[in-house]
């Protein structure tokens, strides 16, 4: 595959993640199953701000993957998230130094708004007295690359002599997802809308499709009984349609599995593990070739001719000699 190809590979993934993530249902899942942090497990969707908007152009250019969300936690106090998508083979060993620059932003900001709250104008500004803190930030990397993720996580140990200026460096971690790291057991566990999108930006390829024929029947049986909003059938099925165009199935097989989503319900999404991608490519091969040989029969006007002169005549390799015993079958093709 060529480096062209693989780019717009890794921008469709990106644009997929940023796009589920987008989602506050899903995002608030997100950020539920995959952190360890215990104030985090009832966010709700209606806690969540998308401020992404604000920064992307202020940190980098390569900025497909990049959200920042607000998140109103219980007692007035703000949180904000970080979350970069990575997915190149090539680990991005800058990560560290682009979380720094984003939470500079983000703090610089925050500041500025609550100035700009500030009822008496005599006073002095909030964030210059004592009692003033600058809110928590949480920085996240979700890799699904296929190999580890070796950069280093605090900036601290990206900085020379850090031993010597140790306590003048920011010192902090980002939280890493590394996708490679959760089976498709360990997703289905999470019993949620989120858990299918993650097993979907799982694939590689058409052979794991059959993954999915180990996941419990009730698995797929819940999301029907779920009442899924219409935006996120309409999400997922953007989301096949990238991974299935990426390996190239042909577009009507594309309607077929995701129509099912809308017809049927979710559950139906994992008829994907019995659609055999190889089969439609050589069929689709068998039936090009067939189609050319038809034509090149009628051109030479010699469909009446026995095989054995048409195999002569055509100057037919094996390939093609197979097709022609089906030539019967095919007339209505020209």
């Amino acid at each position: 595959m060529g480096e062209s190809s693989l780019a717009t590979i890794h921008k469709a993934r990106d644009n997929s993640v940023k796009a589920i993530l987008a989602e506050p249902e899903l995002f608030a899942e997100f950020i539920r199953d995959f952190t360890s942090i215990e104030i985090l497990k009832d966010v709700s969707p209606e806690d969540i701000e998308d401020v992404t908007e604000r920064f992307l152009s202020l940190v980098s250019e390569q900025k497909d993957g990049d959200t920042v969300k607000r998140i109103n936690l219980k007692g007035g106090i703000a949180l904000f998230v970080i979350t970069i998508v990575e997915h190149e083979s090539q680990v991005n060993f800058r990560a560290s130094f682009k979380m720094l620059l984003y939470i500079a932003l983000i703090l610089n900001a925050y500041e500025t708004e609550v100035n700009e709250t500030e009822v008496n104008k005599e006073t002095p500004r909030i964030t210059q007295t004592r009692d003033f803190k600058y809110p928590p930030i949480l920085p996240i990397i979700f890799y699904d690359g296929d190999g580890e993720w070796t950069a280093e996580m605090n900036f601290l140990n990206r900085t020379e002599m850090s031993d010597i200026f140790e306590k003048y460096i920011p010192k902090f971690e980002y939280e890493l997802v590394s996708l490679k790291d959760y089976s498709y057991g360990d997703l289905a566990k999470f019993g949620n809308m989120l858990s299918l999108f993650m097993m979907i930006s799982k694939m590689r390829d058409a052979e794991q499709f059959n993954v999915l024929k180990n996941i419990p029947s009730d698995y797929a049986k819940q999301f029907d009984s779920m009442n899924v909003p219409s935006h996120l059938k309409e999400l997922l099925v953007k989301v096949i349609t990238t991974l299935l165009t990426k390996i190239n199935v042909p577009k009507n097989e594309i309607d077929d599995i995701t129509s099912k989503i809308d017809e049927r319900g979710v559950s139906e999404m994992l008829a994907i593990a019995d659609y055999d991608v190889q089969a439609t490519r050589r069929n689709a091969s068998q039936q090009a070739l067939l189609e050319r040989l038809v034509r090149q029969i009628y051109r030479k006007k010699l469909k009446m001719k026995t095989r054995e002169q048409i195999i002569d005549e055509l100057e037919l390799e094996a390939n093609d000699i197979d097709v022609l015993d089906n030539f019967e079958s095919y007339r209505h093709l020209v």
